[in-house]
């Protein structure tokens, strides 16, 4: 292999992460005949002779991901895992097995990794899945956190991103913005704290969105009642960057428009009541927050009755023709388009 030199130089931060995947992507060939999805949905799916392999990686790197100012090691390890767990579910799959991969520099010790496993193994035994091997290393500084999982589906019922059709119902499972809003009540308390050493953190209040942060579940109920109700999502994903980046991906890959209304967007009371104390729009947490790990997915209009006594299922709009783009109806009457304002990982 030679050494390339390359005649121009190109930030990262200029494409985002979601260029950067479809630029890194554009030549990654699928050779397998058992591979019958690659990059570019939630988990990869691989053929085997009854059903079908999903596998999803996901990695947390510390800085960026996560802060142990107020990040307890075994919350970090349980949310490591869920975050992939969700990438799975999300594509109406059952997890069956993690690997665990960690790079660590010097300033952890082995009760530090001790309280790190403690919260993967609580995460495997809630969710039932297997920690069926990985890999450890060194760091030149923090900590890096890689899970890859493993789960099963059968060829009938996998759900992608592209399957959504003109017609369909928009839905998402439990509330939107609560996690985000939790990350800035812990960001806020954390500089009072270093400005001010000896004031205990004020979270008592806010106990629903700190949890939403550090301790999120995966949708597991939500898979469970599809295959009680015989219903197959016609595209399904987690609600990891926020729900314009999620119905974003979903109307890009199936190639259609849609409208959100913003009156039925899900939102926990301390959700509002904390955005207000932000000076931020409630609305623009839900849609641009991110790391909710909920479920948006899109269901045939004939299958509406099946979802009517589906718990915690909120209907929020339609899938409609391309043309018409993806539009977010206000309930003050207004029509914007949606756009992605997630957090970008690498801007600088």
């Amino acid at each position: 292999m030679s050494n390339n030199t390359y005649s121009s130089f190109t930030e990262i931060s200029t494409l985002g992460e979601f260029g950067l995947i479809d630029t890194l992507a554009k030549e990654n060939i699928t050779r397998q005949p058992s591979t019958i999805k690659s990059i570019g949905d939630d988990a990869a799916v691989i053929k085997n002779e009854q059903s079908l392999t999903v596998v999803s990686t996901d990695m947390l790197v510390e800085g960026i991901h996560f802060d142990l100012m107020y990040t307890p090691l075994k919350h970090l390890g349980y949310k490591a895992v869920v975050v992939n767990l969700s990438d799975i579910y999300a594509m109406n799959a059952e997890p069956k097995q993690i690997t665990v991969s960690i790079a660590i520099s010097s300033k952890y010790s082995v009760e530090a990794l001790r309280e790190l496993y403690d919260g993967i193994y609580t995460a495997c035994k809630m969710y039932n899945v297997d920690l069926v091997g990985g890999d450890t290393t060194s760091s030149p500084r923090g900590m890096v956190i890689s899970i890859t999982a493993l789960g099963e589906v059968s060829q009938e019922a996998v759900v992608y991103r592209n399957g959504a059709k003109k017609g369909d119902i928009i839905c998402v499972t439990g509330d939107l913005g609560a996690a985000y809003l939790g990350l800035q009540i812990l960001e806020r308390e954390k500089q009072i704290y270093l400005e001010h050493p000896g004031i205990q953190p004020e979270l008592e209040k806010s106990q629903y969105l700190i949890e939403r942060q550090l301790k999120p579940e995966a949708q597991r109920g939500a898979i469970a009642y599809f295959q009680k109700s015989n219903l197959i999502p016609t595209a399904m994903i987690d609600v990891s960057d926020g729900l314009a980046s999620e119905i974003l991906h979903i109307c890009k890959q199936s190639g259609v428009g849609a409208f959100i209304e913003e009156g039925k967007v899900p939102m926990h009371p301390d959700t509002e009541m904390t955005a207000i104390e932000f000076k931020l729009d409630p609305i623009t947490c839900a849609l641009h927050g991110g790391e909710d790990y909920e479920l948006l997915f899109t269901i045939d209009e004939k299958d509406l009755d099946k979802i009517r006594f589906m718990p915690e299922v909120f209907i929020i709009g339609e899938i409609t023709e391309k043309e018409d783009g993806i539009k977010l109806h206000t309930t003050g009457g207004n029509i914007h388009d949606i756009i992605a304002q997630g957090w970008n990982h690498f801007k600088s």
